[in-house]
């Protein structure tokens, strides 16, 4: 039986250890031997008594494994969406039986959680699309496989059929290397970073002291980030820029905590711009004003790319930027004249 087939059926796949298993971490093994479903996917499956190993269950990803042990996965079936459908206007850029792209608005949070039961992406996905949204999400995120902040804007895919889910989740978590995944970012930064074309690469976790926030830690998992500086305002001793930021990992608010890790933090950004509240409250009524106009952190997801998961397409999708950062960069832009 092989692991496409696997993933929609409640048949346990069986997976037979061999002589290159050996030693080898059972999550590890069952990540390499079972490619359609990610590593972080396998472990909660293993941790929740679904793997068993020669009969008996196994709940510990690290467990050694032995040539010849015997491994059977069952995948529970999805959960149904039972998120409340909700008629709130999206902006629909692309649209087939497998998936849809929405231009996220910022201040919309993607899917429910504590504190926003409702008024949700997902709460609009399941008013247009009914139950067509694949339920390998959960009951809370029907069709989800990323996601952006609630006050970042821009674009974002969203699964229909189950075997979109699967072929886009792969993308995803593998950051690309199944397909030409692509998200490049619109952020306005506070100063100029140097040099002005560059790639962080600084691990991030959750904040030791502060769990609301992440940060640069030694021991967190990979995140890449590829910046571009487009333009200065103004140019000449520049007070903030214009990045593209180009996604090789997609980690929670990776761009914000990269971005101050360097020391330019995002402008309105309220967790990891607080620093650059004086200096915000000395600029000109009219950028002050725009800025103002901001519901959160100046950040635009502006390109989307994959491979469509169904028919192999690749795709690429952009978007301007909204109204609020557009007039923001219109009024910096003026301070040069």
């Amino acid at each position: 039986m092989d692991s496409a087939a696997f993933v929609s059926s409640s048949e346990p796949l069986a997976v037979v250890a061999d002589e290159t298993d050996a030693g080898q971490r059972l999550d590890v093994v069952l990540a390499r031997r079972v490619p359609d479903l990610s590593r972080a996917r396998l472990q909660g499956l293993i941790k929740s008594g679904q793997v068993h190993v020669d009969g008996a269950p196994e709940t510990e990803p690290k467990r050694k494994l032995r040539p010849g042990e015997a491994i059977a996965i069952t995948l529970p079936p999805p959960e149904p969406a039972t998120a409340r459908p909700q008629a709130i206007p999206l902006d629909i850029v692309f649209e087939d039986d497998h998936l849809i792209v929405v231009d996220k608005p910022a201040g919309l949070v993607v899917h429910p959680a504590a504190g926003h039961a409702d008024g949700t992406l997902v709460n609009a996905l399941l008013a247009h699309c009914g139950s067509d949204l694949s339920g390998i999400g959960g009951v809370a995120r029907p069709g989800i496989v990323h996601r952006l902040d609630k006050e970042t804007s821009g674009l974002l895919v969203v699964a229909k059929s189950d075997a979109a889910h699967k072929g886009l989740a792969l993308q995803f978590a593998d950051h690309g290397r199944s397909g030409p995944l692509e998200r490049v970012y619109k952020a306005l930064v506070w100063g100029t970073p140097q040099p002005l074309r560059g790639t962080i690469d600084a691990p991030l976790g959750r904040a030791p002291n502060q769990r609301q926030r992440f940060a640069v830690v030694s021991n967190g998992k990979p995140a890449i980030t590829h910046y571009a500086v487009e333009r200065g305002f103004p140019a000449a001793e520049p007070l903030a820029s214009l990045v593209s930021c180009r996604l090789e990992t997609g980690r929670t608010h990776q761009i914000r905590v990269h971005m101050a890790h360097i020391g330019h933090p995002l402008l309105g950004d309220p967790l990891y711009g607080a620093g650059f509240k004086t200096k915000a409250n000395r600029l000109p009524d009219a950028v002050r004003s725009a800025l103002a106009g901001l519901s959160g952190q100046a950040l635009h997801a502006a390109v989307l790319g994959f491979a469509h998961p169904v028919t192999g397409e690749t795709v690429r999708f952009e978007s301007p930027m909204p109204a609020p950062l557009a007039l923001l960069t219109e009024e910096l832009t003026k301070l040069g004249r």
